[in-house]
């Protein structure tokens, strides 16, 4: 086999388990890297894709988009990165870094983003290749084992902190603590907020409290959303099903923000005049270079890591399925 073969693991068809799979990736272009697989975590997002629950998988289907690995090539026009290098990757591996959202710092915008998992083969592999400006240094003070689900997990949930200009004094909310909720819950009391947890679960009352959140409330209990009710700056949620989206509304505070990074398929029906108060509904998926990068630096300064739990990568498939029934606490990682 030629040396631009990689190896890696694909379902053949919708929803299929996974399977050995080869493909030749070509020559290596001049603005990319080549990078050796060493962890890649699997998120939610892959198991839609695996799925086509969005409608935009192409089969034979390659997931991963929370990789971490080692540069081992470099084409000839790469800025900053070198063979050796220990990088990360997330949800895109390259843009056109011209167009005027990539010139204002806002790449992940780019009408010509390439999405490591969408139209092209991702991170369950041997080795990945994406552009330089997407792959990421990995701090020395972060752990490389742990650190794959930062780069989609982690920067979805931190990026609502810089859009809502979140100041330290502020209280936050953070609903479903899961994959990404319990790194939300993290970057919010390392933000210095006061942090409460919305979560179906009673049992993760307490791992809720025990991530950082100073107060834990069932997600679906009408009368405890009454209790918080006007007193929350900014809500983030991480979840993917319908809730009572008016009862969190309203309790935020005047000028709060309720921000969506779960991907909710059904419509978000809210009162206008529940926005009265110059309340405001956003949402966001991934983040900018610079934003991950700061991410980067956030964790590695407050010693913030996914918690985390390992499977080798020939066991994908059961991975996979722990994932479906949702036992992770919280996140799963593959190791080569």
């Amino acid at each position: 086999m030629s040396s631009n073969t990689i190896h890696a693991w694909a379902a053949p068809s919708k929803g299929a388990k996974l399977e050995p799979f080869d493909y030749d990736a070509g020559p290596l272009g001049p603005e990319h890297v080549e990078v050796q697989v060493e962890h890649v975590g699997i998120c939610h997002s892959d198991l839609s894709m695996l799925d086509n629950e969005w409608g935009s998988t192409k089969y034979p289907f390659v997931p991963g988009h929370e990789i971490v690995g080692t540069i081992t090539a470099v084409g000839s026009q790469v800025k900053g990165r070198k063979a050796g290098d220990r990088v990360g990757i997330g949800w895109f591996t390259g843009s056109c870094l011209h167009c005027r959202p990539c010139m204002a710092g806002d790449q992940h915008m780019c009408r010509a983003t390439e999405q490591t998992i969408v139209g092209r083969h991702g991170g369950f592999a041997d080795r990945v290749r994406a552009q330089w400006a997407w792959t990421f240094p990995l701090p020395a003070k972060l752990d490389a084992a742990s650190a794959g689900p930062l780069f989609c997990g982690g920067i979805t949930v931190f990026t609502p902190l810089l859009q809502a200009n979140l100041k330290p004094t502020m209280r936050a909310g953070v609903v479903g603590i899961g994959g990404l909720g319990h790194l939300a819950v993290k970057f919010l009391k390392a933000w210095g907020c006061e942090v409460t947890a919305f979560t179906s679960s009673a049992a993760k009352h307490a791992e809720a409290k025990a991530l950082g959140a100073h107060h834990a409330i069932a997600s679906t209990d009408a009368a405890a959303l009454k209790q918080v009710r006007g007193s929350l700056d900014l809500i983030i949620v991480t979840v993917n099903v319908p809730l009572d989206w008016n009862a969190y509304v309203a309790a935020l505070r005047p000028k709060g923000t309720l921000h969506f990074v779960g991907a909710i398929l059904q419509p978000v029906p809210v009162s206008v005049f529940s926005l009265m108060a110059t309340k405001t509904v956003t949402g966001s998926g991934t983040g900018s270079p610079t934003a991950i990068a700061d991410m980067l630096d956030f964790c590695a300064r407050h010693q913030i890591a996914p918690q985390v739990e390992a499977f080798p990568m020939a066991k994908v498939n059961e991975a996979m399925e722990h994932l479906r029934n949702g036992k992770p606490r919280y996140r799963v990682v593959l190791t080569r």
